[in-house]
């Protein structure tokens, strides 16, 4: 990982940040976090520009000096489609800013009670998140992987196209690749809802922690509600996985979906869903995710019959499970 000395060429000035959000105006302010707020700006060097500025007190915020360094390096080195894009950094005069590609969709969260956001368009879109987090997982070296420790729909942005880009690294941690079992012991940290229970009460952090906090949003994708609001006094996950293993998920997931669906789709990505959220080991890795989400997508561009009101879920769920699954699945998809 680059050190911030080494990184200079990626430095911002305070007057060109603050020219191109007209003084941090606050009519520009198009976001707002634990570490301080996110303004819209134009550059006539970048273009339209996201800007998040870090809370001057630094008591106010969750991200601190060692973050706002860890995002600048990370993000640095990380070339990829689904992976946001880093233009530069300010830290000057008391300021720590970092500087991205605005994608003028937004995060994930705000559309996911849309109406307007197609089935197909939202397997695309957990498919290009999915890329970006097996790129963390297995290709960013080959002597070390990436964990992102706050997987969730706000730090998914879109861009005009509804491609996907994981954003937000300041809480990432790396660790060794390519040794089995290997983990980190760290203080768990992340968003309440989101963190995998194994990892919140044993401070062990693998990447098959992202893969827990990703099968929440895969459930968010379906249900189109937000994981942080807790449902029935529990947490969201643990919500649908009781309705998953008691085969009512057509009750729960958004109701504009279930008229215009593939219904092997619909199974196939809430049981890759639902196994992210299992015991650790019993976890798929990033490139199982995106095997089975391809799949997904490709039952859902064929030529067949949507959902219907008047389908049985419990016997269509385990008739297909019979049909597309691996054996060795079949245990964990009807339990």
């Amino acid at each position: 990982m680059s050190s911030i000395e080494e990184l200079k060429h990626l430095q911002i000035s305070l007057q060109d940040i603050s020219d191109a959000t007209n003084n941090f105006a606050k009519e520009n302010c198009i976001g707002l976090g634990g570490y301080g707020k996110v303004y819209k700006g134009e550059s006539e060097k970048y273009g339209t520009i996201a800007v998040k500025r870090l809370s001057r007190n630094r008591e106010e915020h969750s991200q601190g000096d060692r973050e706002f360094k860890t995002e600048i390096a990370l993000l640095s080195n990380y070339k990829h489609e689904n992976i946001a894009t880093l233009l530069g950094y300010c830290d000057e005069d008391g300021e720590k800013i970092l500087v991205y590609k605005h994608e003028s969709q937004g995060s994930l969260d705000k559309h996911l009670k849309s109406a307007d956001l197609t089935w197909t368009q939202r397997l695309k879109i957990c498919l290009d998140a999915a890329h970006g987090l097996k790129y963390l997982h297995h290709d960013v070296a080959p002597e070390h992987r990436t964990m992102h420790r706050d997987v969730k729909s706000a730090n998914i942005l879109l861009d005009e196209n509804w491609k996907a880009k994981i954003s937000d690294f300041g809480l990432s941690k790396e660790g060794p690749a390519n040794v089995h079992s290997s983990f980190v012991i760290s203080n768990a940290c992340g968003t309440l809802g989101y963190i995998d229970p194994e990892y919140f009460y044993s401070g062990k952090l693998t990447p098959k922690s992202d893969v827990f906090s990703f099968g929440v949003v895969l459930f968010e994708v379906l249900c189109g509600r937000p994981a942080y609001v807790k449902v029935d006094r529990q947490f969201f996950f643990s919500w649908v996985q009781k309705h998953y293993k008691r085969q009512t998920l057509n009750t729960i997931i958004h109701s504009s979906l279930l008229e215009h669906s593939n219904l092997g789709s619909l199974l196939r990505f809430s049981t890759i869903a639902y196994q992210c959220l299992m015991n650790g080991e019993e976890r798929p890795t990033m490139k199982k995710v995106i095997e089975q989400l391809q799949k997904a997508l490709d039952h859902q561009l064929a030529p067949s019959r949507p959902w219907s009101h008047d389908d049985d879920y419990a016997a269509l769920h385990q008739r297909q499970s019979r049909c597309v699954f691996p054996v060795k699945l079949l245990f964990f998809t009807l339990i």
